[in-house]
């Protein structure tokens, strides 16, 4: 059976929104994307690439989904990460589109707490979800998520989108890495207990 696992980029103070480039997610009027790109290291990238040899296939939003297909099908297959993506089984939840473009990428059938279960209960490895916050607070009250790996950033922004929302009730979590970069990111593994 494979975990799933939300890998997120987040704030101090758990903003999760917009860190790839000025205008990748304004909702809500936000003013502060591209806030990660100052924090990235080697350490990270690293830990990026020796992410990928578990994953054995991706879960997105529909809007993560629309941002990633616009950039990481055009890079070159010399560049681990953009490889791994294009390679590898891509499963999109989404209600609107039909037509998916991105080689091995399809629509999650069905509702969503048994088609990832299904998914989930199909072949080994790990189901990486990156970005895609309204679909992770869904896979979160349903217990669908296995693990988080956090790449916490020391900044506070104030506002935007959060990764932890209401949940409900508590969940207790594993520590099980923490790995500090030069830039002062904290990489952090959790598992649920």
């Amino acid at each position: 059976m494979r975990k799933l696992v939300v890998v997120e980029f987040v704030t101090l103070d758990g903003v999760m929104q917009g860190l790839g480039s000025p205008d990748e997610d304004r909702d809500g009027g936000f003013e502060h994307g591209g806030w990660a790109a100052p924090f990235f290291d080697e350490t990270q990238a690293t830990a990026a690439v020796e992410g990928l040899r578990s994953t054995t296939a991706y879960l997105f939003g529909r809007r993560t989904y629309e941002k990633m297909i616009g950039y990481w099908p055009s890079q070159p297959d010399d560049n681990p990460m953009a490889a791994h993506l294009n390679a590898t089984p891509k499963y999109v939840a989404t209600r609107t589109l039909t037509d998916l473009t991105w080689s091995n990428a399809r629509r999650l059938d069905g509702d969503l707490a048994p088609a990832v279960a299904d998914l989930k209960s199909r072949g080994d490895g790990v189901i990486v979800v990156l970005g895609s916050g309204v679909l992770v607070q869904e896979l979160i009250a349903n217990d669908l998520v296995d693990g988080y790996h956090l790449f916490l950033h020391p900044l506070l922004l104030g506002s935007g989108k959060r990764l932890f929302r209401e949940t409900g009730r508590p969940r207790r979590l594993r520590l099980t890495a923490c790995t500090p970069t030069s830039t002062g990111v904290l990489m952090l593994e959790y598992e649920l207990e």
